[in-house]
């Protein structure tokens, strides 16, 4: 499989990236309210992609996954659930590392994969929150690859 990693091409992506966040959601946050999954959607591409530096995985010409970045902080890795297991999601976090300087990123505490997935990579928790970002009431693990 041809797999390739490039910067977004910023808004032509942002279409498709909705869409590899929707599979992602579906397949990783059961958590999630459904009201509260439209209301996160519909500020994706107003609000939030706009704020951060989005890069994408691509296979076979196709986007998989992508990864947004402010500073330090990982603000969202989401890979397509048909594209999960295959690194896409190890690729971009080791860019976002390594090329952009991320140390920090917060993750729900009730998406289990996930939370491993960070502490299998190197990363280790440094705080809780009760509340997502936004206020709703979903815990957020604080972690960072600092010692």
């Amino acid at each position: 499989m041809n797999s390739s990693l490039r910067r977004a091409t910023v808004p032509d992506d942002y279409p498709r990236l909705v869409e590899v966040w929707r599979s992602a959601v579906d397949a990783t946050h059961d958590f999630l309210a459904s009201a509260d999954r439209t209301a996160i959607e519909a500020e994706l591409i107003p609000s939030y992609f706009p704020n951060v530096t989005l890069h994408v995985v691509e296979q076979n010409g196709r986007i998989v996954g992508f990864s947004g970045v402010a500073g330090t902080m990982l603000e969202m890795l989401f890979v397509d659930a048909g594209a999960r297991g295959a690194g896409v999601g190890t690729t971009l976090l080791h860019h976002a590392v390594s090329r952009l300087g991320v140390t920090l990123v917060d993750v729900n505490e009730q998406n289990d994969h996930a939370v491993g997935f960070y502490l299998h990579q190197g990363f280790s928790v440094t705080g809780r929150s009760e509340f997502d970002g936004d206020g709703r009431p979903y815990p957020l693990l604080h972690l960072s690859t600092a010692p």
